[in-house]
């Protein structure tokens, strides 16, 4: 499996390994029942502690993500489209709350944003 931790952000190891794995389960890139590496495998890979990867598995097990099956390992959960959904509209929602963000800071009002946005909508 390849992830990528970047040590110099402010963002936790175990949430970027969250993060990561959810991302490649909502694009389909982990199938529904494929195992995850263990999570001395997983550390030993990453260069990271056990139980910074137990933690993340504990937090995708908590979210739906994962089912983790004592003595047999963790697994992808079989794909609640409404959660996958969801996921995906909470990215979106924090895009355009981003965006949002930068054009206020730009100095655009809320009616230049909701013109923009019909624009880009039509387009």
């Amino acid at each position: 499996m390849y992830l990528i931790i970047n040590h110099s952000s402010m963002q936790p190891i175990y949430e970027q390994i969250v993060e990561q794995i959810k991302e490649k389960i909502i694009n389909g890139e982990f199938s529904e029942e494929m195992m995850l590496p263990s999570v001395r495998t997983m550390a030993k890979d990453l260069k990271i502690s056990a139980l910074t990867v137990k933690k993340a598995y504990d937090a995708l097990t908590e979210e739906g993500f994962v089912v983790t099956v004592h003595g047999k390992g963790s697994f992808v959960a079989c794909a609640n489209q409404n959660m996958l959904l969801e996921e995906k509209k909470k990215e979106v929602e924090a895009e355009l709350e981003a965006a949002i963000h930068k054009g206020r800071s730009c100095g655009l009002t809320d009616h230049d944003l909701t013109e923009l946005f019909e624009i880009v909508l039509e387009g």
